[in-house]
C-alpha cells in the first residue's frame, strides 16, 4: 500500500541533572564546590532520504524520542550530550504542527533536514552557583525537559512526469511497460487506487514517472478521492495526459480532466503536457485519432498515439517527453511559503489565573522552566526559586490579586503552598 499521510509524536531528550558535590582531597582544605552540570538532551530532526517514496514506516512506529543528556558528576564533570535523533522521510514531505497547523518545513532535496524538537539544556551543578557571597552553594538544577509535539506529515510525490487521465485509460499499463514498476493492472476502472512510481530509461537517461489514479469529474471537491491524488500532480514537471482510445468520447474526457486540474490548482494549467491517445491496437481508437489530432493541433498541444499493450510508439513517447523536460529551465522546487516569523515571545512575561477560591495558576515560559528545573530536595534551591518569583514580579502580582496564606499555586507540574510571604513546595 501507498501511505502519503502520517501523524507522529516527537520529543527531544531531557537535559541531564546537575549535582551537588565538593572537593575532598586530603591536602586541599575548603576545596569548594565540584558538582558538574548535566548534558544537553538530543535534538530530533527530520531528514530527506531519497531511497524512500512513502510514509509507510510511520504506520508501525509513531513515537520518536531522542536520548536524554547524561547527569553531571563530581570533580566538575559535565554529563554527556544526548545523541540527536534523525528520522528519515521521503522527498516531498510537508511537515505541519498538528496542534496549530503551522507549516514547519517543505522537505524536497536529498539530505535536507529540519529541527522539529529541541533537546532540553542540562541542569547546572553547584559549581555554577558559587559566588563571593556563597562559597559553598548546596543547590543544583534538574535538567530541562525536551520539547515535545505531534507532527502531521503529508507526502507530495516528487517526479519528473505525471501520468493523468480517466479511469481505465491505461496509465498503469504504460508505467509497467516503460519501467520496472509492477502496478496492479486489470480490465476494469479504478484498478489503481494508490499512486505508483517508476523509473524509465531512454537513450541512457532516466526519468521518474508517477502513475496517478484515475480522476473523476468533481475530483477537485474530493470525488473519488480526487484531493488525495491531485496534490501529487503539483510537483511533477511534465504531464502525460493519457486518453482512453476505447472511450466513447476521448475529447470529452480530456476537457473534464483538464478542468479538474485547473479547479484544484490554476497553476496546473501552465504545466507542460503531451496528449497521448492510447489503445491504438483497437479499431475504436483508430477511428478517434483524426479528431483527437486535429483538436490538439488547434489547442497547440503536442499529441501522439500509442498502444501501451503492444509497445507501439512508446519509445518515441519517452523521447518526446525527455525533450520537453530538457526544454524546461533548471528545476527549482517551489516550496510552500512558510508563515511569517513572529517575534520571539517575552520569556519573562506571565499570566495569573484564579482556578478556584484557593487555587491559583501562574503561566509563563521563564517561571515554568524555573519550576521544572528546580531541585526541591535542596533548601537553597527552593530559596533561589523564591528570589526568581520576586525578580519576575510574580510574588507582588499574586499579592495584588488577593492570594491568601495556605492557597495553592500551580506552576507547570509543580504545586506550591503560599504562606508567610513565600511559596513552599508540596
Amino acid at each position: 500500500m501507498f501511505f502519503d499521510r502520517a501523524r507522529i509524536y516527537v520529543k527531544g531528550g531531557d537535559g541531564g541533572n546537575g549535582v551537588v558535590a565538593f572537593r575532598r582531597e586530603k591536602f586541599v582544605p575548603r576545596g569548594g564546590p565540584a558538582g558538574g552540570s548535566g548534558g544537553r538532551g538530543g535534538h530530533v530532526y527530520l531528514v530527506v532520504d531519497p531511497e524512500l517514496n512513502t510514509l509507510y514506516p510511520f504506520q508501525n512506529q509513531v513515537h520518536f524520542r531522542a536520548e536524554r543528556g547524561g547527569h553531571g558528576s563530581g570533580a566538575n564533570k559535565t554529563g554527556a550530550t544526548g545523541a540527536d535523533l534523525r528520522i528519515p522521510v521521503p522527498p516531498g514531505t510537508l511537515v505541519r504542527d498538528a496542534e496549530t497547523g503551522e507549516v514547519l518545513a517543505d522537505l524536497t532535496r536529498p539530505g535536507q533536514e529540519v529541527l522539529v524538537a529541541r533537546g532540553g539544556r542540562g541542569g547546572r551543578g553547584n559549581v555554577a552557583f558559587k559566588s563571593s557571597r556563597n562559597q559553598t552553594p548546596r543547590l543544583a538544577e534538574k535538567g530541562e525537559a525536551g520539547q515535545e509535539r505531534w507532527l502531521e506529515l503529508e507526502l507530495k510525490l516528487v517526479a519528473d512526469v505525471g501520468i493523468v487521465g480517466v479511469p481505465n485509460a491505461g496509465k498503469s499499463t504504460l508505467l509497467s511497460v516503460v519501467s520496472a514498476a509492477k502496478p496492479k493492472i486489470a480490465d476494469y476502472p479504478f484498478t489503481t487506487v494508490v499512486p505508483n512510481l517508476g523509473v524509465a530509461e531512454v537513450d541512457h537517461r532516466q526519468m521518474v514517472l508517477a502513475d496517478i489514479p484515475g480522476l473523476l469529474e468533481g475530483a477537485h471537491d474530493g470525488v473519488g478521492l480526487g484531493l488525495e491524488f491531485l496534490r501529487h500532480i503539483e510537483r511533477t514537471r511534465v504531464l502525460i495526459h493519457l486518453l482512453n482510445g476505447a472511450s466513447p468520447d476521448p475529447l470529452g474526457d480530456f476537457e473534464a480532466i483538464n478542468q479538474e486540474l485547473v479547479l484544484f490548482n490554476p497553476a496546473l494549467a501552465d504545466k507542460p503536457q503531451i496528449v497521448v491517445l492510447n489503445k491504438m491496437d483497437l479499431p475504436e481508437a483508430q477511428a478517434h485519432w483524426p479528431a483527437v489530432e486535429a483538436h490538439m493541433e488547434r489547442l497547440g498541444l503536442p499529441v501522439m498515439h500509442i498502444s501501451a499493450v503492444t509497445g507501439q510508439n512508446v519509445t518515441e513517447l519517452l523521447r518526446r517527453v525527455q525533450q520537453m523536460l530538457d526544454a524546461l529551465p533548471p528545476l527549482e522546487v517551489e516550496e510552500e511559503p512558510l508563515p511569517e516569523l513572529t517575534p520571539e515571545p517575552d520569556e519573562k512575561a506571565f499570566q495569573i489565573h484564579r482556578l478556584a477560591p484557593d487555587v491559583w495558576q501562574v503561566k509563563g515560559i521563564a517561571i515554568e522552566r524555573a519550576a521544572q528545573m528546580t531541585n526541591w530536595d535542596y533548601y537553597e534551591a527552593a530559596m533561589r526559586f523564591q528570589r526568581i518569583l520576586a525578580a519576575l514580579g510574580i510574588r507582588d502580582a499574586l499579592r495584588e490579586a488577593g492570594i491568601n496564606e495556605g492557597d495553592t499555586v500551580r506552576i507547570g507540574d509543580v504545586e506550591l503552598i503560599w504562606g508567610y510571604d513565600n511559596a513552599y513546595d508540596t
